[in-house]
């Protein structure tokens, strides 16, 4: 099960839970990637619109998106909402707790065959690559590309490399292109970070599922595009639409913008 640094989640966070316990006035679910712990899901918060048996929307055992409401650091108690999770979030939460999953498993062979346990796997490998890279399933894509250096900078004892270069392979296909953009976004706006936050997430949710595409601060008002995908025509022709997209958003939003490519490297 994906861990998190922290013992709780923050204020609007999204986490995938598993519904535990259903009552007339609410329900309790256990946060997968905080080790199963309760949070509370009030009857209200169930869906936007009225129904009759909180049961018509979920059933024990089920997988759901919810967001953070409410938490209460010094009793450990969590509330979340199901219906403030918009579609698209659902979408992209479920699509990256997927590729933690994946990450995990990898991670997990690799420490069984050294003989090591999960928590050396977490100290040793996932929070370097996690702090570096942001989800380490991005950082094992770029090893299948690039190869150890991707590890050996950010870390990674040489024990742990081996066997991770070993254990890759076998799970993300080698034969991938990358390319960079860089995107500069300034805004006066009082609420700036949001609406640059929310332009670069709709560049991400834009790329479907045959390219992925990574987006990243290399200190605003500067912000790093990547794509990955199998086929260099495909990959700039998808880079010019999610750019036209962007300049598009950008105007709606009052954000200036600009672009440039980045070389490979």
């Amino acid at each position: 099960m994906v861990r998190r640094r922290e013992p709780l989640p923050s204020i609007n966070e999204l986490c995938v839970a598993t519904v535990d316990k259903i009552f007339d006035l609410g329900a309790y679910v256990k946060l997968d990637e905080y080790g199963g712990l309760e949070a509370y899901l009030p009857w209200n918060e169930v869906s936007s619109k009225w129904v009759k048996n909180i049961r018509d929307v979920i059933k024990e055992g089920q997988k759901i998106v919810v967001k953070v409401i409410r938490v209460d650091r010094k009793k450990g108690q969590v509330d979340v909402s199901l219906k403030r999770v918009a579609e698209t979030e659902r979408k992209r939460k479920l699509k990256e707790w997927k590729r933690e999953n994946r990450a995990e498993k990898i991670l997990e062979v690799v420490a069984k065959r050294l003989g090591k346990s999960l928590d050396d796997a977490y100290r040793d490998v996932w929070l370097k690559l996690e702090e570096a890279y942001g989800d380490v399933m991005t950082a094992f894509e770029e090893v299948a590309i690039v190869g150890e250096e991707v590890l050996r900078k950010v870390g990674i004892p040489d024990e742990w490399i081996t066997g991770l270069l070993e254990e890759i392979p076998k799970h993300i296909k080698s034969k991938q292109v990358k390319i960079d953009g860089r995107l500069t976004l300034t805004t006066y706006e009082p609420d700036g970070v949001y609406r640059i936050r929310e332009l670069l997430k709709n560049l991400v949710d834009m790329a479907g599922d045959e390219i992925r595409v990574r987006v990243y601060s290399e200190g605003a008002p500067r912000y790093r595009i990547e794509l990955i995908g199998t086929d260099y025509k495909v990959l700039e022709n998808k880079l010019a639409s999610l750019v036209k997209a962007a300049e598009s958003l950008s105007r709606k939003l009052n954000v200036n913008f600009s672009f440039e490519r980045v070389k490979f490297g």
